[in-house]
């Protein structure tokens, strides 16, 4: 998920009262093994058979004031910043050239390099017609600190498998945008990728060229369900006419896939929307998702669902991927960036953190241990706003030995081995800016020992 100035501050307090739940979940801890970053200012250029309009990106980035042809005089501004109080970031659009930005997804390869995708673009379908969707290759140097990017592809549909009209619907390779789909989770299955999108929610496959090969649907008890961006819901004429199940934004997130790789986990981000009660799902008071079961010989849903409560109403999903084949790594997360010791006390202020980062956790799940109602166990958790750094890996500042990771979007974790996993933020170019104040977020690769978790049961 990318944000969006829609979905600003109305969900971003943490005082949550807690109803009554399963047995809180062990908090484990986390030491910092490796620390690396790729440039927030990074980008590629299309591909040479790419339409001329792709070779600047963000011209649309303010949909209502229309377009801007004018590279960099659009200032980027935190997403959370207080309207009174706007936090820049230092970065501005349009962009020449792509942004390798937004990591909301990825998975360790067997070369022990990394593959990660760059999701939606600038945050909307209105604003992220010339943002190009890709994935890439990443190596991290631990010991120097610094990522390389070795290679990137570029998704298109020159088949036409996609039922929809796209962006570049006339163009020979038919490059896809982020006004077309909101990947934001990925797994390489043989010769396929597999992604998950937010828009429909759709799940699309493509080969590891990046060239769609297949489109599903998303059902649930059979059903399909939509989003108010999915390709088949219009504007309604009068208000009330239209109803969907997905709230905007709230697709898959993140999606795992069985060790085997027969089957993927997609997990939709926000709750369902329950008819019946008129209300997004929740039990007890407590909101929860839905972990669907794809069969991917069949390329079809196979009824089997699990449910994840939330700890706290309104937090979101930032990735799911399984450790063996029972259990899992799910980040949940609030909305808040920036260390609770930069906080603004008092109004809203360019200088300190309105909405400053208080809940961010990995948490290790057991679907083999779901109870009768099918809510899968949460074996225990690590807390991202307190990482052990014994050894001085960080590449920035610490407080008293511990390392942060006050990220909005947290969107990326990964077994790495039978002690360490990967987490990795999404940085929302250029709209974050919670590891320093007036500095648009990097792109941020941490490697972290967490025994204790992966052992949990």
């Amino acid at each position: 998920m990318r944000l969006s100035h829609t979905r600003l501050i109305g969900a971003l307090l943490i005082g949550t009262s807690l109803a009554a739940a399963p047995a809180l979940a062990k908090d484990y801890p986390a030491e910092l093994a490796g620390h690396a970053v790729l440039p927030a200012a990074t980008f590629v250029p299309p591909p040479s058979d790419a339409p001329e309009s792709l070779a600047v990106s963000g011209r649309f980035a303010e949909p209502a004031k229309g377009r801007n042809e004018t590279v960099g005089s659009i200032k980027g501004t935190s997403f959370l910043s207080d309207k009174t109080a706007p936090r820049e970031t230092g970065l501005s659009l349009p962009f020449k050239g792509q942004p390798v930005q937004g990591f909301s997804g990825i998975k360790t390869l067997a070369n022990g390099n990394f593959i990660v995708l760059t999701d939606n673009g600038f945050g909307s379908k209105a604003n992220s017609s010339d943002a190009m969707l890709m994935f890439h290759e990443l190596k991290a140097d631990w010991t120097a600190g610094k990522v390389d990017r070795v290679g990137t592809k570029f998704l298109h549909d020159p088949d036409r498998k996609l039922p929809f009209v796209i962006v570049n619907e006339h163009t020979p390779r038919r490059y896809l945008t982020g006004a077309d789909l909101d990947i934001e989770s990925i797994q390489p299955i043989g010769d396929s990728l597999w992604f998950g999108d937010e828009f429909g929610p759709y799940l699309v496959r493509t080969d590891l060229d990046g060239k769609v090969t297949g489109f599903f649907e998303t059902r649930v008890d059979g059903k399909v369900v939509r989003s108010p961006d999915h390709y088949g819901m219009t504007t309604p004429a009068v208000p009330g006419a239209v109803t969907f199940e997905v709230r905007r934004s709230r697709g898959f997130e993140g999606m795992a896939a069985a060790v085997d790789g027969k089957l993927l986990y997609p997990l939709l981000e926000g709750p369902l929307w329950d008819a019946a009660a008129k209300t997004w799902e929740m039990k007890d008071g407590r909101e929860y998702l839905r972990i669907l079961e794809f069969d991917v010989a069949r390329g079809a849903y196979t009824g089997r669902s699990w449910k994840y409560r939330l700890e706290l109403n309104d937090n979101n999903i930032g990735d799911f991927n399984m450790i063996d084949a029972a259990t899992g790594l799910i980040i949940e997360r609030d909305n808040g960036e920036g260390d609770p010791a930069t906080a603004c006390n008092g109004p809203a202020r360019p200088d300190c953190q309105n909405v400053p980062a208080r809940f961010k956790r990995i948490y290790k799940i057991d679907l083999t241990q779901a109870d009768a109602e099918g809510f899968v166990k949460k074996v225990g958790y690590i807390d991202l706003m307190r990482i052990a750094d014994p050894k001085k890996l960080a590449r920035t500042a610490t407080r008293d030995g511990v390392f942060t990771f006050p990220f909005v979007t947290i969107e990326d974790v990964a077994i790495v081995d039978a002690d360490h996993i990967i987490v990795a933020n999404d940085n929302n170019l250029p709209y974050s800016s919670g590891r320093q104040i007036g500095r648009q977020d990097d792109n941020e690769l941490i490697l972290l020992r967490v025994p204790e978790l992966l052992r949990a049961q």
